[in-house]
C-alpha cells in the first residue's frame, strides 16, 4: 500500500488551487495495483482571504454537500484514490464555519470526516502577528477514527498537533495511522514542527502523515513552513519534503508497528485515565 502527501502553496484562488491539485494527481507516481492513500494539506483549496470568502464556499448550514466537497469527491473517484481532502469550510449553526477534513474512498464516497478541535488563536512573531481562527471558525466536538484498507485512520488538523490528549484518544479508539493536514507558520514550524510530529508518533505508536503548506501565499502576506513528513511508529522519518511543492511518498508496512506495540505496550502500561473532551465550546 502506498501513502502520498501533496505539499502545496495555495492561495485565495479556488480554481487555481483545484487545478494545481488535479495536475499533480495526473503525475502521481504509483503502482496501479496498489491501493493509494493521498493526504492534502490544510486550506488546500482556499488559503487566507476574508471571512466572506470562507462563507461563500461553505454552503448552507446542515447542507449535505458543497461545491468544494463535490470537487474533492470527484477527484477521489477520477484518480482511484483514498483521499484525505485537506480542509474545506463548512457552515456552522452559529454563522461561522467548521474547518473540516473529509476522507473519501476511491469511489468518491465519504468514509468519515473531522472538524478541527483546536483553533489557532495565538500571537506569532511573523508578518501576520496575530492569528484568531475563532473569529471565523467554529471548533469541532469529536474525534474521528475511520476503518480503511490501510488500517484505522485518525484525523487531526494543524494546531491539533500540540495537544497530545487528542492523539492518545485516537490511539485508544484504535488508530494505527493519523493524517494531519497542516499549514504551520514558518516561525512555529522552524521551532516545533518536526519534534512535535515525532513525539506524537512515538507516544501513540502510529504513523503520522503530515501534509503541509509551504512558502509565501497571497503576495507574501502569509508564509508557511513546509516539511511534509511521513513518520513511522518508532518516530523515524520515512519521507519528507523540506520546501517547494510536490509529492512525499512511502510504502506502508505495518508489520513492524505490530511488533513495536507488542514489545513496548505503552497504551496498556499508561496509568492515567483516558482523555475526554472537556466541554462543548460555545459561540464566541
Amino acid at each position: 500500500m502506498q501513502i502520498s502527501l501533496l505539499q502545496c502553496q495555495s492561495s485565495r484562488d479556488v480554481s487555481a488551487n483545484l487545478e494545481y491539485i488535479e495536475s499533480q494527481l495526473k503525475l502521481l507516481p504509483r503502482d496501479s495495483a496498489e491501493p493509494q492513500l493521498v493526504v492534502l494539506p490544510e486550506c488546500c483549496l482556499l488559503f487566507g482571504g476574508h471571512e466572506s470568502q470562507q462563507l461563500e464556499h461553505a454552503g448552507e448550514a446542515g447542507a449535505e454537500t458543497t461545491e468544494l466537497k463535490t470537487a474533492m469527491s470527484q477527484l477521489a473517484a477520477k484518480y482511484d484514490i483514498y483521499l484525505v481532502a485537506g480542509t474545506i469550510p463548512i457552515r456552522s449553526e452559529d454563522g461561522r464555519v467548521y474547518s473540516r477534513t473529509y476522507l473519501f474512498d476511491n469511489l468518491g464516497d465519504v468514509l468519515g470526516d473531522y472538524d478541527k478541535l483546536h483553533l489557532f488563536d495565538v500571537d506569532v512573531s511573523d508578518g501576520t502577528k496575530e492569528y484568531r481562527e475563532s473569529d471565523t471558525f467554529c471548533p469541532g466536538e469529536r474525534i474521528s477514527v475511520i476503518d480503511t484498507p490501510f488500517g484505522k485512520l485518525g484525523l487531526a488538523i494543524c494546531y491539533d498537533l500540540r495537544f497530545p490528549d487528542l492523539f492518545r484518544a485516537m490511539r485508544l479508539a484504535g488508530a494505527e495511522l493519523i493524517a494531519l493536514p497542516s499549514a504551520f507558520t514558518k516561525v512555529t514550524g522552524a521551532a516545533h514542527w518536526q519534534p512535535l510530529i515525532q513525539a506524537r508518533a512515538i507516544e501513540t505508536q502510529c504513523y503520522i502523515l503530515a501534509a503541509a503548506q509551504s512558502g509565501q501565499h497571497n503576495q507574501g502576506s502569509r508564509e508557511t513552513w513546509g516539511q511534509s513528513m511521513i513518520v513511522d511508529s518508532w518516530g523515524r522519518v520515512q519521507a519528507q519534503k523540506m520546501d517547494g511543492c510536490g509529492w512525499v511518498q512511502t510504502k506502508l508496512d505495518k508489520s513492524e508497528q505490530v511488533e513495536i506495540r507488542q514489545q513496548m505496550p505503552v497504551s496498556v502500561n499508561n496509568r492515567f485515565s483516558a482523555p475526554e473532551l472537556r466541554h462543548k465550546v460555545v459561540s464566541a
